[in-house]
């Protein structure tokens, strides 16, 4: 949906309600839809899921991801950074080592509904 379509969409929240029914809620700022889709899209891929379901436990390193996920460095770095820039984890430097972490658990219960829902429709 782009901003243009929350925009209409909007408007049509405010304008057709069906007689007897409460009014809709407000929708949320065009930057806050804007953020939400920047996080939904850096969650967007099977390795970040996975990345996400491996934080939520604690934090771990890019060596431990490796190890965990059966993917190359290289590739758990690059998801890294994707998911780095979207606010979604932090990473703390402990010597050589880079420890990662979830930003806060709204994130981890976005994934874990997901794939909840992906394995209901099985």
């Amino acid at each position: 949906m782009s901003i243009t379509d929350a925009d209409d969409l909007h408007a049509d929240s405010t304008t057709h309600e069906p007689s007897g029914s409460a009014p809709p809620a407000a929708l949320p700022s065009k930057d806050t839809m804007t953020a939400a889709g920047d996080i939904l899209r850096a969650l967007a891929a099977p390795v970040r899921i996975a990345i996400v379901l491996q934080l939520r436990e604690e934090q771990r390193c890019v060596h431990e991801l490796v190890e965990a996920l059966g993917v190359t460095q290289p590739l758990i770095s690059q998801h890294l950074r994707v998911l780095k820039s979207a606010g979604v984890v932090r990473g703390d430097r402990n010597g050589r080592e880079v420890f990662y972490r979830l930003v806060d658990d709204h994130l981890a219960h976005i994934v874990v509904d997901a794939v909840a829902h992906a394995e209901e429709g099985k």
